[in-house]
């Protein structure tokens, strides 16, 4: 089954709200006022890495490439 795992670069991370405005499905401010996968896709409760379903690869590539500071990555997986 195809998968999208993503990365957040927290640390590049700006917080400036465009990934969770262009896909809140995957992505989420949190306390630090970074971006974080939100925790139903998370990957061992770390905010920075997910996998998603497939069916949401157009929502991820939008925050992607929204992403000011080139924060995001995603893959596609099998």
């Amino acid at each position: 089954m195809t998968k999208i795992k993503v990365i957040i670069d927290r640390e590049t991370c700006i917080g400036c709200g465009a990934a969770p405005a262009l896909c809140s499905e995957v992505f989420e401010l949190i306390d630090d006022g970074k971006n974080a996968i939100v925790e139903k896709y998370r990957v061992n409760d770390n905010p920075a890495e997910g996998v998603v379903p497939a069916e949401l690869e157009e929502c991820v590539k939008r925050a992607a490439e929204g992403c000011p500071v080139n924060a995001i990555r995603y893959e596609v997986t099998e």
